[in-house]
């Protein structure tokens, strides 16, 4: 496997596999064009990784082949490269380049600290200033999943309703493929900066919701 020594963002050709992966999405298609995956998509990943380690953390790149137990799409591979690097992520695709940092997921019990620390005056409104500060930075803060309204035990008028009905947090900033740095080292300068400007939701998310306690969950 060929494995990039410095990261000088992402050629041509690894958008143009996705794009190919995207219309056939098949193991014809990866066997045929595996080498341009492992030289123009994962070498420059892992260059990546390799050089941000040292701020933000030992990163994991995601395998390439989708877990098709419980999905009705069989589609064997998936249309990006995702990475974690610390409470950061990076992905890759036809579609450009996303950064992410926060909690993608939340245990039970993670999701009952959440809730108690949104529902404080001091430490739900010192959330709602960090998500504010990101909006000004141009770094939206979303969620994959919601209720309908407030959690049980928590009044659905509530001044911060809206925070208490997500079931996880996470900063996200995404730029498209036309973006002149995305194959460039300029790509990893907006990455640094999306990243570090996103540590004051991870730093609130690490002391207000943590680790979970609870045993692994298949």
């Amino acid at each position: 496997m060929t494995s990039a020594t410095t990261f000088t963002g992402w050629p041509p050709a690894a958008l143009d596999f996705y794009r190919g992966l995207e219309a056939d999405n098949s193991k014809s298609y990866w066997t045929a064009y595996k080498d341009v995956y492992e030289q123009g998509v994962l070498a420059p990943m892992q260059a990546l990784l390799a050089e941000l380690a040292g701020e933000f953390g030992e990163g994991k790149i995601f395998r390439p082949n989708r877990d098709l137990r419980f999905s009705a799409d069989k589609s064997p591979y998936k249309t990006a490269i995702g990475a974690v690097l610390g409470r950061g992520y990076v992905q890759f695709s036809a579609q450009g380049i996303a950064v992410g940092a926060g909690c993608h997921t939340m245990a039970p019990d993670q999701l009952d600290r959440y809730r108690i620390a949104v529902a404080d005056d001091t430490k739900g409104t010192a959330l709602q200033a960090v998500i504010a500060e990101l909006a000004d930075a141009g770094i939206d803060v979303t969620t994959r999943e919601t209720l309908k309204s407030a959690p049980r035990g928590f009044p659905k008028d509530h001044p911060r309703a809206g925070l208490l009905r997500n079931k996880d947090l996470a900063a996200w900033k995404q730029w498209p493929a036309i973006t002149s740095w995305v194959g460039s080292t300029g790509a990893k300068t907006h990455i640094i900066e999306t990243l570090r400007a996103s540590q004051p939701l991870v730093d609130w998310l690490d002391t207000n919701v943590g680790e979970t306690t609870l045993e692994h969950r298949r």
